[in-house]
Protein backbone atom coordinates (compact mmCIF):
# COMPACT_ATOMS: atom_id res chain seq x y z
CA UNK A 1 0.00 0.00 0.00
CA UNK A 2 1.63 3.26 -0.88
CA UNK A 3 0.91 6.21 2.03
CA UNK A 4 0.34 8.97 1.73
CA UNK A 5 3.42 10.22 3.97
CA UNK A 6 5.46 7.56 6.51
CA UNK A 7 3.48 9.05 9.84
CA UNK A 8 0.98 6.68 11.57
CA UNK A 9 0.57 7.77 14.72
CA UNK A 10 -2.20 6.80 17.19
CA UNK A 11 -4.05 9.03 19.25
CA UNK A 12 -2.44 7.52 22.47
CA UNK A 13 0.72 7.99 20.81
CA UNK A 14 0.10 12.11 20.42
CA UNK A 15 0.28 12.82 24.46
CA UNK A 16 2.06 15.86 25.46
CA UNK A 17 4.73 16.58 27.72
CA UNK A 18 3.02 17.96 30.80
CA UNK A 19 3.78 21.96 30.89
CA UNK A 20 4.94 21.86 34.54
CA UNK A 21 7.29 19.49 33.68
CA UNK A 22 8.39 21.29 30.78
CA UNK A 23 8.76 24.54 32.31
CA UNK A 24 11.38 23.26 35.36
CA UNK A 25 13.42 21.15 32.86
CA UNK A 26 13.93 24.24 30.54
CA UNK A 27 14.71 26.09 33.97
CA UNK A 28 17.01 23.15 34.39
CA UNK A 29 18.70 23.63 31.24
CA UNK A 30 18.96 27.69 31.52
CA UNK A 31 19.39 28.55 34.90
CA UNK A 32 22.41 26.74 35.77
CA UNK A 33 25.82 29.18 34.85
CA UNK A 34 24.10 31.98 34.91
CA UNK A 35 25.32 32.87 38.23
CA UNK A 36 28.48 32.52 40.42
CA UNK A 37 30.76 32.79 37.81
CA UNK A 38 33.19 35.26 35.93
CA UNK A 39 33.34 35.23 32.51
CA UNK A 40 35.08 32.20 30.83
CA UNK A 41 38.20 32.71 28.72
CA UNK A 42 38.29 33.18 24.94
CA UNK A 43 35.29 34.38 23.23
CA UNK A 44 33.18 34.69 26.47
CA UNK A 45 35.33 37.30 28.53
CA UNK A 46 36.26 39.43 24.66
CA UNK A 47 32.29 39.68 24.90
CA UNK A 48 31.83 40.81 28.52
CA UNK A 49 35.22 43.41 27.63
CA UNK A 50 33.43 45.09 25.13
CA UNK A 51 30.20 45.57 26.87
CA UNK A 52 31.96 46.63 29.77
CA UNK A 53 33.67 48.89 28.01
CA UNK A 54 31.00 50.88 26.82
CA UNK A 55 28.43 50.95 30.31
CA UNK A 56 32.16 51.54 32.34
CA UNK A 57 32.81 54.83 29.60
CA UNK A 58 35.92 53.56 28.59
CA UNK A 59 34.56 53.52 25.28
CA UNK A 60 31.73 55.18 23.25
CA UNK A 61 28.97 53.30 22.01
CA UNK A 62 29.20 53.41 18.41
CA UNK A 63 33.10 51.76 18.74
CA UNK A 64 33.26 49.64 22.04
CA UNK A 65 36.82 48.87 22.85
CA UNK A 66 39.38 46.45 24.71
CA UNK A 67 43.08 48.29 25.49
CA UNK A 68 42.17 50.56 22.69
CA UNK A 69 41.52 47.93 20.34
CA UNK A 70 38.23 48.22 18.72
CA UNK A 71 35.55 45.57 17.94
CA UNK A 72 34.84 44.10 14.53
CA UNK A 73 31.22 43.30 13.78
CA UNK A 74 27.79 43.83 14.87
CA UNK A 75 27.66 45.91 17.89
CA UNK A 76 24.08 45.54 19.10
CA UNK A 77 25.30 41.78 21.50
CA UNK A 78 26.93 44.33 22.82
CA UNK A 79 24.67 47.45 23.33
CA UNK A 80 22.45 44.95 24.68
CA UNK A 81 24.79 43.58 27.63
CA UNK A 82 26.32 47.56 28.42
CA UNK A 83 22.42 48.39 28.72
CA UNK A 84 22.06 45.74 31.36
CA UNK A 85 24.83 46.05 33.08
CA UNK A 86 24.16 50.01 33.35
CA UNK A 87 20.48 49.61 34.25
CA UNK A 88 21.24 47.04 37.09
CA UNK A 89 24.37 48.60 38.97
CA UNK A 90 23.19 46.61 42.27
CA UNK A 91 24.18 43.28 40.06
CA UNK A 92 27.96 42.23 39.62
CA UNK A 93 28.37 43.62 35.75
CA UNK A 94 29.14 40.29 34.67
CA UNK A 95 25.84 38.59 35.47
CA UNK A 96 23.95 42.03 34.26
CA UNK A 97 25.92 41.13 31.09
CA UNK A 98 24.63 37.91 30.79
CA UNK A 99 20.88 38.16 32.03
CA UNK A 100 19.86 39.03 28.71
CA UNK A 101 21.79 36.28 26.89
CA UNK A 102 19.67 33.88 29.32
CA UNK A 103 16.62 35.32 27.98
CA UNK A 104 17.88 35.15 24.19
CA UNK A 105 18.19 31.14 24.97
CA UNK A 106 14.40 31.27 26.71
CA UNK A 107 13.45 32.37 23.22
CA UNK A 108 15.28 30.04 21.12
CA UNK A 109 13.90 27.62 23.08
CA UNK A 110 10.43 28.63 22.69
CA UNK A 111 10.58 29.70 19.27
CA UNK A 112 11.77 26.15 18.20
CA UNK A 113 9.26 24.58 20.05
CA UNK A 114 6.30 26.81 17.76
CA UNK A 115 8.01 26.53 14.55
CA UNK A 116 7.96 22.94 14.75
CA UNK A 117 4.37 23.19 16.08
CA UNK A 118 3.02 25.21 13.15
CA UNK A 119 4.94 23.04 10.75
CA UNK A 120 3.27 19.73 12.22
CA UNK A 121 0.23 21.71 11.79
CA UNK A 122 0.59 21.67 7.89
CA UNK A 123 -1.55 19.21 5.87
CA UNK A 124 1.59 17.11 4.54
CA UNK A 125 2.48 16.74 7.52
CA UNK A 126 -0.32 15.27 9.11
CA UNK A 127 -0.31 11.87 10.15
CA UNK A 128 -1.88 8.79 8.09
CA UNK A 129 -6.17 8.74 8.31
CA UNK A 130 -7.40 5.17 9.62
CA UNK A 131 -9.69 3.47 8.41
CA UNK A 132 -12.06 3.43 11.62
CA UNK A 133 -10.73 6.38 12.92
CA UNK A 134 -8.60 6.32 16.24
CA UNK A 135 -5.21 8.49 14.33
CA UNK A 136 -3.87 11.66 16.44
CA UNK A 137 -5.58 14.65 16.11
CA UNK A 138 -3.97 17.39 14.20
CA UNK A 139 -3.30 20.29 17.44
CA UNK A 140 -2.39 17.28 19.98
CA UNK A 141 0.09 15.65 17.05
CA UNK A 142 1.51 19.15 16.51
CA UNK A 143 1.77 19.62 19.98
CA UNK A 144 3.86 16.25 20.75
CA UNK A 145 6.04 17.00 17.99
CA UNK A 146 7.04 20.56 18.92
CA UNK A 147 7.66 18.73 22.83
CA UNK A 148 10.01 16.42 20.51
CA UNK A 149 11.77 19.33 18.81
CA UNK A 150 12.61 21.17 22.11
CA UNK A 151 13.76 18.23 23.61
CA UNK A 152 15.71 17.58 20.79
CA UNK A 153 16.93 20.92 21.09
CA UNK A 154 18.13 20.53 24.43
CA UNK A 155 20.11 17.13 24.27
CA UNK A 156 22.12 18.70 21.23
CA UNK A 157 26.09 19.01 22.53
CA UNK A 158 26.80 22.01 20.30
CA UNK A 159 24.05 24.41 22.27
CA UNK A 160 25.42 23.04 25.97
CA UNK A 161 28.66 25.93 26.40
CA UNK A 162 27.76 27.85 23.74
CA UNK A 163 24.45 28.45 24.60
CA UNK A 164 25.14 29.76 27.71
CA UNK A 165 27.73 32.40 27.08
CA UNK A 166 28.06 36.02 26.62
CA UNK A 167 28.71 36.39 23.08
CA UNK A 168 27.46 37.78 20.16
CA UNK A 169 26.48 34.17 18.55
CA UNK A 170 23.84 33.79 20.64
CA UNK A 171 21.95 36.48 19.55
CA UNK A 172 22.57 35.66 15.59
CA UNK A 173 21.02 31.94 17.47
CA UNK A 174 17.93 33.92 18.49
CA UNK A 175 17.23 35.64 14.99
CA UNK A 176 17.78 32.39 13.17
CA UNK A 177 15.19 30.58 15.32
CA UNK A 178 12.65 34.06 14.53
CA UNK A 179 13.18 33.58 10.85
CA UNK A 180 12.28 29.94 10.62
CA UNK A 181 9.50 30.63 13.00
CA UNK A 182 8.31 33.48 10.48
CA UNK A 183 8.37 31.11 7.93
CA UNK A 184 6.44 28.53 9.73
CA UNK A 185 4.01 30.19 10.91
CA UNK A 186 3.10 32.78 8.05
CA UNK A 187 -0.08 29.83 7.45
CA UNK A 188 -1.18 30.93 10.63
CA UNK A 189 -0.46 33.88 11.86
CA UNK A 190 0.28 36.05 9.19
CA UNK A 191 0.76 39.85 11.47
CA UNK A 192 3.52 37.56 13.55
CA UNK A 193 5.01 36.21 10.57
CA UNK A 194 5.38 39.49 9.43
CA UNK A 195 6.97 40.68 12.04
CA UNK A 196 9.41 37.76 12.92
CA UNK A 197 11.34 38.09 9.78
CA UNK A 198 11.41 41.96 9.66
CA UNK A 199 13.00 41.66 13.16
CA UNK A 200 14.77 37.97 12.51
CA UNK A 201 17.08 39.50 9.79
CA UNK A 202 18.24 43.14 10.76
CA UNK A 203 19.07 41.20 13.90
CA UNK A 204 20.74 38.73 12.74
CA UNK A 205 22.85 41.35 10.58
CA UNK A 206 23.31 43.34 13.41
CA UNK A 207 24.83 41.04 15.80
CA UNK A 208 27.82 39.90 13.02
CA UNK A 209 26.17 37.74 10.58
CA UNK A 210 25.11 39.68 7.37
CA UNK A 211 25.98 37.37 4.94
CA UNK A 212 23.61 34.70 6.57
CA UNK A 213 21.10 37.05 6.71
CA UNK A 214 21.29 37.37 3.13
CA UNK A 215 21.30 33.95 2.32
CA UNK A 216 18.43 33.45 4.74
CA UNK A 217 16.35 35.67 3.07
CA UNK A 218 16.55 34.91 -0.58
CA UNK A 219 16.23 31.19 0.35
CA UNK A 220 13.25 31.94 2.44
CA UNK A 221 11.98 34.23 -0.90
CA UNK A 222 12.37 31.53 -2.99
CA UNK A 223 10.59 28.93 -0.67
CA UNK A 224 7.57 31.80 -0.13
CA UNK A 225 7.35 32.32 -3.71
CA UNK A 226 6.50 28.33 -4.42
CA UNK A 227 4.62 27.91 -1.35
CA UNK A 228 1.31 26.67 -2.20
CA UNK A 229 -0.84 29.00 0.34
CA UNK A 230 -1.74 32.33 -0.51
CA UNK A 231 -0.91 33.55 2.66
CA UNK A 232 2.83 32.56 2.94
CA UNK A 233 2.72 33.96 -0.32
CA UNK A 234 1.92 37.48 0.96
CA UNK A 235 4.31 37.12 2.85
CA UNK A 236 7.27 37.78 -0.16
CA UNK A 237 7.11 41.82 0.17
CA UNK A 238 8.24 42.06 3.64
CA UNK A 239 10.62 39.58 3.08
CA UNK A 240 12.04 41.78 0.65
CA UNK A 241 12.04 44.06 2.89
CA UNK A 242 13.34 42.61 6.08
CA UNK A 243 16.73 41.71 3.47
CA UNK A 244 16.98 45.21 2.89
CA UNK A 245 16.78 46.01 6.29
CA UNK A 246 18.97 43.33 7.30
CA UNK A 247 21.70 45.17 4.56
CA UNK A 248 20.90 48.64 6.24
CA UNK A 249 21.29 47.66 9.62
CA UNK A 250 25.19 45.56 8.44
CA UNK A 251 26.25 48.88 7.52
CA UNK A 252 24.82 51.07 10.21
CA UNK A 253 26.29 48.60 12.93
CA UNK A 254 29.12 48.07 10.87
CA UNK A 255 28.41 44.59 10.85
CA UNK A 256 30.00 43.95 7.13
CA UNK A 257 33.18 44.26 8.98
CA UNK A 258 32.88 40.63 9.12
CA UNK A 259 33.62 38.92 6.47
CA UNK A 260 33.30 34.91 5.23
CA UNK A 261 36.08 33.34 4.41
CA UNK A 262 37.90 29.79 3.11
CA UNK A 263 41.00 29.43 5.52
CA UNK A 264 43.78 28.85 3.49
CA UNK A 265 44.64 26.18 5.86
CA UNK A 266 41.93 24.13 5.61
CA UNK A 267 40.23 21.89 8.26
CA UNK A 268 40.89 18.35 7.59
CA UNK A 269 37.22 17.15 6.03
CA UNK A 270 37.47 14.25 8.21
CA UNK A 271 37.95 16.31 11.27
CA UNK A 272 34.75 18.60 10.02
CA UNK A 273 32.67 15.65 9.88
CA UNK A 274 33.67 14.36 13.47
CA UNK A 275 33.12 18.03 14.76
CA UNK A 276 29.82 17.84 13.14
CA UNK A 277 29.15 14.57 14.59
CA UNK A 278 29.53 15.03 18.21
CA UNK A 279 28.47 19.25 18.12
CA UNK A 280 24.65 18.14 16.64
CA UNK A 281 24.46 14.77 18.38
CA UNK A 282 21.59 13.36 18.73
CA UNK A 283 19.95 15.39 16.09
CA UNK A 284 21.57 14.88 13.28
CA UNK A 285 21.11 11.43 12.59
CA UNK A 286 17.10 11.72 13.69
CA UNK A 287 17.37 14.68 10.85
CA UNK A 288 18.90 12.50 7.91
CA UNK A 289 16.39 10.08 9.00
CA UNK A 290 13.34 12.63 8.61
CA UNK A 291 15.04 13.21 4.93
CA UNK A 292 15.24 9.47 4.11
CA UNK A 293 11.73 8.98 5.20
CA UNK A 294 9.32 11.95 4.15
CA UNK A 295 12.18 12.04 0.98
CA UNK A 296 8.82 12.38 -1.33
CA UNK A 297 7.81 15.28 0.75
CA UNK A 298 10.70 17.28 0.75
CA UNK A 299 8.99 20.38 -1.14
CA UNK A 300 6.47 20.47 1.53
CA UNK A 301 6.73 23.13 4.54
CA UNK A 302 7.87 21.12 7.09
CA UNK A 303 11.16 20.04 5.56
CA UNK A 304 12.10 22.52 3.02
CA UNK A 305 11.89 25.01 5.81
CA UNK A 306 14.09 23.78 8.80
CA UNK A 307 16.41 22.51 5.59
CA UNK A 308 16.83 25.65 4.58
CA UNK A 309 17.69 27.00 8.58
CA UNK A 310 19.95 23.82 8.39
CA UNK A 311 22.14 24.36 4.83
CA UNK A 312 22.78 27.92 5.52
CA UNK A 313 24.90 28.09 8.65
CA UNK A 314 26.14 24.55 7.56
CA UNK A 315 27.78 25.74 3.91
CA UNK A 316 29.16 28.70 5.74
CA UNK A 317 30.83 26.62 8.90
CA UNK A 318 32.40 25.07 5.86
CA UNK A 319 33.64 28.28 4.29
CA UNK A 320 34.42 29.29 7.80
CA UNK A 321 36.78 26.01 8.42
CA UNK A 322 34.42 24.27 9.84
CA UNK A 323 33.53 27.20 12.56
CA UNK A 324 31.65 25.37 15.43
CA UNK A 325 29.79 29.28 15.74
CA UNK A 326 28.80 29.45 13.12
CA UNK A 327 27.26 25.66 13.30
CA UNK A 328 25.44 26.42 16.20
CA UNK A 329 23.50 28.72 14.18
CA UNK A 330 22.00 25.21 12.29
CA UNK A 331 20.61 23.85 15.41
CA UNK A 332 16.73 24.98 16.09
CA UNK A 333 16.28 24.14 12.47
CA UNK A 334 18.44 21.09 12.93
CA UNK A 335 15.86 20.36 16.14
CA UNK A 336 13.08 20.96 14.43
CA UNK A 337 13.99 18.55 11.37
CA UNK A 338 14.27 16.12 13.75
CA UNK A 339 11.21 16.17 15.43
CA UNK A 340 9.80 14.71 12.12
CA UNK A 341 12.02 11.49 12.42
CA UNK A 342 9.50 10.56 15.73
CA UNK A 343 6.65 9.64 14.06
CA UNK A 344 8.58 7.11 12.06
CA UNK A 345 11.22 5.89 14.17
CA UNK A 346 11.27 1.96 15.15
CA UNK A 347 10.99 0.26 18.62
CA UNK A 348 14.18 -1.32 18.50
CA UNK A 349 15.72 2.39 17.57
CA UNK A 350 13.86 4.11 20.35
CA UNK A 351 15.26 1.52 22.89
CA UNK A 352 18.50 1.73 21.97
CA UNK A 353 18.32 5.78 22.14
CA UNK A 354 16.95 4.74 25.99
CA UNK A 355 19.68 2.45 27.10
CA UNK A 356 22.36 4.59 25.94
CA UNK A 357 21.45 7.42 27.34
CA UNK A 358 20.85 5.78 30.75
CA UNK A 359 24.20 4.26 30.89
CA UNK A 360 26.25 7.23 29.35
CA UNK A 361 24.85 9.80 31.26
CA UNK A 362 24.37 7.95 34.38
CA UNK A 363 28.31 6.94 34.25
CA UNK A 364 29.23 10.57 33.68
CA UNK A 365 26.72 11.62 36.69
CA UNK A 366 28.27 8.90 38.59
CA UNK A 367 31.62 10.91 37.49
CA UNK A 368 30.74 14.27 39.00
CA UNK A 369 29.76 13.02 42.56
CA UNK A 370 32.73 10.97 42.85
CA UNK A 371 35.11 14.09 42.06
CA UNK A 372 32.86 16.09 44.47
CA UNK A 373 32.83 13.45 47.33
CA UNK A 374 36.85 13.43 46.28
CA UNK A 375 36.95 17.14 47.10
CA UNK A 376 34.74 17.65 50.11
CA UNK A 377 35.92 14.40 52.10
CA UNK A 378 38.94 13.19 50.65
CA UNK A 379 37.54 9.88 49.80
CA UNK A 380 38.15 8.39 46.78
CA UNK A 381 41.77 9.81 46.96
CA UNK A 382 42.63 10.04 43.12
CA UNK A 383 40.43 12.71 41.82
CA UNK A 384 41.84 15.02 44.27
CA UNK A 385 44.99 14.30 43.69
CA UNK A 386 44.11 14.78 39.66
CA UNK A 387 42.45 18.00 40.63
CA UNK A 388 45.66 19.62 42.35
CA UNK A 389 47.75 18.59 39.83
CA UNK A 390 46.30 19.90 36.78
CA UNK A 391 44.55 23.18 38.82
CA UNK A 392 47.57 23.86 41.08
CA UNK A 393 46.56 26.68 43.99
CA UNK A 394 43.03 25.56 44.03
CA UNK A 395 40.78 24.88 47.21
CA UNK A 396 37.89 22.92 47.67
CA UNK A 397 34.98 24.64 49.16
CA UNK A 398 31.54 23.51 50.30
CA UNK A 399 27.83 25.25 49.25
CA UNK A 400 24.56 23.90 50.78
CA UNK A 401 22.63 25.45 47.91
CA UNK A 402 24.44 23.73 45.13
CA UNK A 403 24.30 20.35 47.23
CA UNK A 404 20.99 20.87 47.41
CA UNK A 405 20.55 21.48 44.02
CA UNK A 406 22.58 18.37 42.57
CA UNK A 407 20.60 15.92 44.77
CA UNK A 408 17.64 17.27 43.26
CA UNK A 409 18.62 17.10 39.94
CA UNK A 410 20.17 13.62 40.20
CA UNK A 411 16.61 12.41 42.35
CA UNK A 412 14.89 13.71 39.21
CA UNK A 413 17.01 11.79 37.02
CA UNK A 414 16.55 8.57 38.77
CA UNK A 415 12.57 8.86 38.79
CA UNK A 416 13.00 10.36 35.17
CA UNK A 417 15.11 6.98 34.20
CA UNK A 418 12.51 5.06 35.99
CA UNK A 419 9.37 6.41 34.38
CA UNK A 420 10.71 6.08 30.88
CA UNK A 421 11.75 2.42 31.53
CA UNK A 422 9.26 0.87 33.98
CA UNK A 423 6.29 0.02 31.38
CA UNK A 424 5.57 0.84 27.71
CA UNK A 425 5.29 4.62 26.41
CA UNK A 426 3.27 5.99 23.45
CA UNK A 427 4.05 9.83 23.81
CA UNK A 428 6.04 10.20 20.50
CA UNK A 429 8.49 12.79 22.35
CA UNK A 430 9.09 9.52 24.85
CA UNK A 431 12.77 8.46 22.60
CA UNK A 432 13.96 12.15 23.36
CA UNK A 433 13.33 12.51 27.02
CA UNK A 434 16.05 10.57 28.38
CA UNK A 435 19.13 12.04 25.73
CA UNK A 436 17.88 15.50 26.69
CA UNK A 437 17.42 14.90 30.46
CA UNK A 438 20.85 13.58 30.69
CA UNK A 439 22.40 16.80 29.49
CA UNK A 440 20.04 18.67 31.23
CA UNK A 441 21.43 16.88 34.57
CA UNK A 442 25.70 16.87 33.65
CA UNK A 443 25.09 20.79 33.10
CA UNK A 444 23.20 20.97 36.11
CA UNK A 445 25.99 19.15 38.17
CA UNK A 446 28.73 20.88 36.31
CA UNK A 447 27.20 24.28 37.29
CA UNK A 448 26.27 23.49 41.05
CA UNK A 449 29.37 20.81 42.01
CA UNK A 450 32.03 21.73 39.96
CA UNK A 451 31.38 25.57 39.50
CA UNK A 452 34.08 26.54 41.51
CA UNK A 453 36.61 24.29 40.04
CA UNK A 454 35.75 24.82 36.07
CA UNK A 455 35.60 28.82 37.47
CA UNK A 456 39.17 28.86 39.36
CA UNK A 457 40.24 26.86 35.89
CA UNK A 458 38.40 28.67 33.15
CA UNK A 459 38.38 32.36 34.28
CA UNK A 460 41.10 34.40 34.34
CA UNK A 461 40.98 35.65 37.48
CA UNK A 462 43.38 33.48 39.27
CA UNK A 463 46.07 34.51 36.81
CA UNK A 464 45.56 38.49 37.50
CA UNK A 465 45.45 37.28 41.16
CA UNK A 466 48.92 36.07 40.49
CA UNK A 467 49.66 39.10 38.21
CA UNK A 468 49.03 41.54 41.18
CA UNK A 469 51.39 40.14 43.57
CA UNK A 470 54.32 40.74 40.91
CA UNK A 471 52.93 44.80 40.25
CA UNK A 472 53.04 47.28 41.88
CA UNK A 473 49.89 48.41 43.80
CA UNK A 474 49.59 52.17 42.09
CA UNK A 475 50.38 50.99 38.31
CA UNK A 476 49.29 53.78 35.90
CA UNK A 477 49.91 51.82 32.93
CA UNK A 478 50.97 48.15 31.92
CA UNK A 479 51.90 46.99 28.18
CA UNK A 480 50.55 44.11 26.95
CA UNK A 481 51.45 44.30 22.64
CA UNK A 482 50.10 40.74 21.04
CA UNK A 483 48.38 39.55 23.98
CA UNK A 484 45.11 37.62 23.27
CA UNK A 485 41.61 39.91 23.96
CA UNK A 486 40.11 37.86 26.27
CA UNK A 487 43.50 37.95 28.48
CA UNK A 488 43.12 42.05 27.84
CA UNK A 489 39.85 42.17 28.26
CA UNK A 490 40.83 40.68 31.93
CA UNK A 491 43.70 42.94 32.53
CA UNK A 492 41.68 45.58 32.11
CA UNK A 493 38.33 45.07 33.56
CA UNK A 494 39.37 42.61 36.73
CA UNK A 495 42.78 44.12 37.13
CA UNK A 496 41.78 47.39 36.83
CA UNK A 497 44.77 48.28 34.84
CA UNK A 498 45.06 50.82 32.24
CA UNK A 499 46.34 48.47 29.24
CA UNK A 500 48.52 49.83 26.30
CA UNK A 501 48.02 47.06 23.99
CA UNK A 502 48.32 49.11 20.67
CA UNK A 503 51.93 50.15 20.67
CA UNK A 504 55.32 47.53 20.27
CA UNK A 505 57.27 48.00 23.72
CA UNK A 506 59.96 50.24 22.08
CA UNK A 507 57.44 52.85 22.00
CA UNK A 508 55.10 52.33 25.03
CA UNK A 509 55.09 54.98 27.56
CA UNK A 510 54.35 52.39 30.29
CA UNK A 511 56.69 50.97 32.66
CA UNK A 512 55.67 47.57 32.98
CA UNK A 513 55.03 45.16 30.45
CA UNK A 514 53.24 42.02 30.12
CA UNK A 515 54.62 39.10 27.39
CA UNK A 516 53.74 35.28 26.36
CA UNK A 517 56.41 33.12 26.20
CA UNK A 518 55.58 29.22 25.11
CA UNK A 519 58.78 27.61 26.04
CA UNK A 520 60.26 26.71 29.59
CA UNK A 521 63.91 28.41 28.49
CA UNK A 522 63.43 32.53 29.16
CA UNK A 523 63.63 34.08 25.89
CA UNK A 524 66.26 36.82 25.26
CA UNK A 525 64.34 40.21 26.94
CA UNK A 526 63.63 43.42 24.49
CA UNK A 527 66.64 46.29 25.02
CA UNK A 528 66.01 47.95 28.17
CA UNK A 529 63.65 45.60 29.55
CA UNK A 530 64.23 43.75 32.83
CA UNK A 531 62.39 40.92 34.10
CA UNK A 532 60.30 40.81 37.12
CA UNK A 533 59.10 37.53 37.28
CA UNK A 534 57.34 34.52 35.74
CA UNK A 535 53.51 34.15 36.41
CA UNK A 536 51.27 30.93 34.61
CA UNK A 537 47.83 30.52 35.04
CA UNK A 538 46.73 27.41 37.38
CA UNK A 539 45.70 25.21 34.15
CA UNK A 540 48.91 25.60 31.88
CA UNK A 541 52.05 24.03 32.21
CA UNK A 542 54.26 25.56 29.39
CA UNK A 543 53.08 28.84 28.94
CA UNK A 544 53.86 31.65 31.22
CA UNK A 545 53.48 35.45 31.17
CA UNK A 546 56.94 37.27 31.67
CA UNK A 547 56.22 40.76 34.18
CA UNK A 548 58.82 43.01 32.80
CA UNK A 549 60.03 47.05 34.20
CA UNK A 550 61.29 49.23 32.18
CA UNK A 551 65.23 50.00 33.06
Amino acid sequence: MNLPNPAIVAERGAQRLPRLALLLFCAAYVIPGLFGRDPWRNADMTAFGFMASIAQGHAPWWQPAIAGIPAEGGLLPYWLGAAFIKALPFLDPALAARLPFGLALVAVLVLVWYTSFHLARTDAAQPVAFAFGGEAHAIDYARALADGALLALVASLGLLLLGHETTPELMQLLACSLFIYGLAAAPYRETKARVAVLLALPLLAASGAPAMAAALGAGGAWLVRRSSYEQVRRLLPWLLVAVALGALSAWEFRGWAWRVAVDSHAKDPLRFISQLAWFCWPAWPMALWTLWRWRRHWQHRHVSVPLLGVLVPLITSLLMNGSDRALLLALPALAVLASFALPTLRRSVAAAMDWFSVFFFSAGALFVWAYYASMQAGWPTQPLVNIRKLAQGFEPSFHPLALAVALIGTAAWIALVRWRTARHQHALWKSLVLPAGGVALLWLLAMSLWLPLLDYARSNRALIERLRSQLPAELNCLAAPGQPMSLLASLEFQGGWVIEARQPLAQTRCQYALLQNDTQATPELPEGWGLVGKVRRPTDRVQHYLVLRRL
